[in-house]
């Protein structure tokens, strides 16, 4: 049975997924003056899970949800998104590498540290 931090980090690269692919969207319509663009959530809801086990953390997905509407400008921050973009990428590189050295840790274990 997996751990619930390996649970959790699948998790959290599934909602970081997620995330890359709304942008990536949003991005896209950039243009579209009737495109709404969306956002993923699932911090929260994972943060709250952990704290109930891994069962609890299984069951979580990531919510997309329309972004609010801005009260003065109407187009879309094409600059916000770029920085979603970059800032979902740095935690995922993040996770993969904590992933790695989980992973490391174990071939150093299962080698008898040689």
């Amino acid at each position: 049975m997996p751990s619930i931090s390996a649970i959790l980090i699948g998790k959290a690269l599934d909602g970081l997924d997620a995330r890359q692919a709304a942008t990536a969207q949003n991005i896209a319509n950039a243009n579209s003056r009737t495109y709404r663009p969306v956002r993923v959530r699932f911090e929260e809801s994972l943060r709250a899970a952990a704290a109930q086990g891994p069962g609890a953390v299984a069951a979580v997905k990531p919510e997309t949800e329309f972004a609010p509407q801005p009260k003065f400008a109407t187009e879309m921050r094409l600059d916000l998104e770029i920085a979603t973009a970059s800032q979902t990428a740095m935690r995922y590189g993040a996770l993969l590498s904590v992933l790695e050295g989980r992973g490391s840790l174990m071939r150093a274990v299962i080698d008898g540290g040689r």
